[in-house]
């Protein structure tokens, strides 16, 4: 019991580490949650850092959340618990550092680019194909948030069609990315009132 603690806490310690929070300090001498949408994450980067400071931060967000499920996780050794669920543990302990962040009053992004780091990490093909839907999803609207809501909605009918067609999918796999879109929902409420009322951001493609 004593290294699934360690795993969950440093994956959340990971987390915690904010890329956009850190740039925004060192390049500009801001805190970027004071700035654009008051989130710290990639797509406020982009907005009020710059290009390659939002990328950075889009790729190191992502790597926070990979990191923790590849290679934290693993340090736990042999448990009662499945590698699987070992695995799912320290890659959520790593999204709710990133948005409950321990170095900066508990007040982070909203999780997707970890999310879909620990993903990535967990279930590289479907995590791939749900990315297609967000890609899909921005060019047709241009939301990020809507892109982010309905790609994390499509991940459990991606792992159950998967299972139905013979694929070995643990359910306690299933049952996380069932949780992922209730989560993605609940750090998205605010852009989702703003997309009711037709005042959500717009993104600039190609620009």
């Amino acid at each position: 019991m004593l290294k699934i603690a360690f795993v969950i806490i440093a994956s959340y310690l990971i987390g915690s580490v904010s890329p956009s929070i850190i740039l925004g300090k060192v390049l500009k001498g801001i805190d970027i949650r004071e700035h654009g949408s008051g989130n710290a994450g990639s797509t406020n980067a982009f907005r009020v850092l710059g290009k390659w400071a939002g990328i950075a931060v889009l790729f190191l967000d992502i790597f926070k959340g990979y990191f923790a499920v590849k290679y934290i996780a693993t340090l736990s050794g042999d448990t009662l618990l499945s590698s699987a669920m070992i695995a799912i543990l320290s890659g959520f302990a790593a999204v709710a550092g990133h948005v409950w962040t321990l170095f900066h009053s508990f007040r982070g992004g909203k999780g997707v680019n970890t999310v879909t780091g620990v993903l990535l990490a967990l279930i590289p093909v479907p995590t791939v194909l749900a990315a297609g839907v967000f890609l899909i999803v921005l060019l047709i609207t241009k939301y990020v948030s809507l892109g982010s809501i309905l790609s994390s909605l499509s991940l459990p009918l991606i792992l159950i069609i998967q299972r139905a067609r013979g694929s070995d999918v643990p359910p306690e796999l299933i049952a996380f990315t069932v949780i992922i879109p209730a989560f993605i929902i609940y750090t998205h409420r605010t852009n989702i009132k703003r997309l009711m009322r037709g005042e959500e951001n717009k993104v600039k493609l190609g620009s």
